[in-house]
């Protein structure tokens, strides 16, 4: 497999559903194997249907969806068509049952046990972890062909709020850095996550809650853009990237978490500081197409201004010590008495 490999190989794995080949036969994931039966039970009863009709309506795509994975699936076609239609089924239901609470079955153990839908909320957003004709179905305004599996989906359905503007571009300084130089950070709320603005000398920046399976889901998606370099920008790498940006130490992430930009549930701000910087390590650098190219520069050129860039020195080299701020009260004190 495409990311099997390396210390962080635990980023990568499912904990309690195998979608897609890859997985299928661990044996830490067959008890999800019995709920994908009752899903599909449940969607057949509703709909007063036979497996049959979703078997013939798969099996034309088979010699396509096959070819979708990297590796060769060693399984026969009516294995294949099986696996696909028994995980496609179980996703679609589990959306709906999400959805829909008063569909849910009464004591149905998923939606009872915080932590399993926990696990299948990060499942499904893994790279290797995904069914190849689950979004054959027409979809908004992208072609259904275009579609590749549900990250893909999820993702374009993030890149459809972003223009395409390659200009050339420069990295800012991390967040304590630009606070001394007088930007101040606030949170943007009822916007995706990958909404930034830059307004007024403040960076608003959507809530973005720190916790256990944060690394994973953005490890995956970063390895998605990565692999699938068809697309114009990367838009979770690129936010990535301007994280790391601000993001050195846990100072850093102090400030960001005063203000509501960061929800930290891991409790460790070094730990927080200390995953951005691992994130971006295993990333190359933006390119001319980088999405968030225009708000660097809008902060770069407010921090260039003669007064913020006094202000940040002024912080930096006298208001962070108690005993160079002294002498320098002591000095205005004696130029406004005269």
């Amino acid at each position: 497999m495409f990311l099997a490999f390396g210390i962080l190989a635990a980023a990568y794995e499912p904990e309690v559903i195998a979608i897609g080949p890859y997985h299928r036969d661990k044996d830490n994931l067959k008890m999800m194997e019995d709920h994908k039966l009752r899903y599909l039970h449940l969607l057949l009863q509703r709909k007063n249907d036979n497996i049959e009709k979703y078997v013939s309506a798969i099996g034309p795509l088979e010699p396509q969806a096959r070819k979708c994975y990297a590796e060769n699936i060693n399984l026969s076609p009516a294995d294949f068509i099986e696996m696909l239609v028994l995980d496609g089924c179980f996703v679609i239901e589990l959306v709906r049952k999400s959805n829909l609470p008063h569909l849910r079955e009464k004591n149905d153990p998923i939606f009872h046990m915080d932590w399993i839908m926990n696990s299948l909320q990060r499942d499904l957003m893994l790279f290797e972890n995904q069914n190849s004709v689950l979004c054959s179905i027409q979809s908004r305004s992208w072609s259904s062909h275009e579609i590749k599996h549900l990250v893909d989906l999820i993702r374009r359905d993030w890149l459809s709020s972003f223009e395409y503007r390659e200009k050339g571009w420069r990295f800012i300084n991390c967040a304590a850095w630009l606070k001394e130089a007088n930007v101040k950070f606030a949170r943007y709320d009822n916007v995706t996550l990958f909404n930034i603005r830059f307004e007024n000398g403040t960076i608003f920046l959507a809530p973005l809650t720190v916790e256990d399976r944060t690394d994973s889901l953005f490890r995956n998606l970063i390895a998605y853009e990565q692999y699938f370099q068809d697309t114009k920008f990367s838009l979770v790498t690129d936010y990535v990237k301007f994280l790391d940006c601000l993001i050195d130490s846990s100072r850093d992430v102090q400030i960001l978490c005063r203000c509501g930009v960061i929800d930290n549930w891991l409790g460790d701000d070094e730990a927080v500081a200390n995953m951005f910087n691992k994130l971006s390590d295993s990333v190359t650098g933006p390119g001319s197409s980088f999405v968030y190219a225009e708000i660097f520069d809008s902060i770069n050129e407010h921090c260039n201004k003669r007064r913020n860039r006094w202000m940040a020195k002024l912080r930096r080299n006298y208001l962070n010590s108690p005993w160079l701020l002294f002498p320098l009260l002591l000095l205005l004190y004696w130029f406004y008495s005269q």
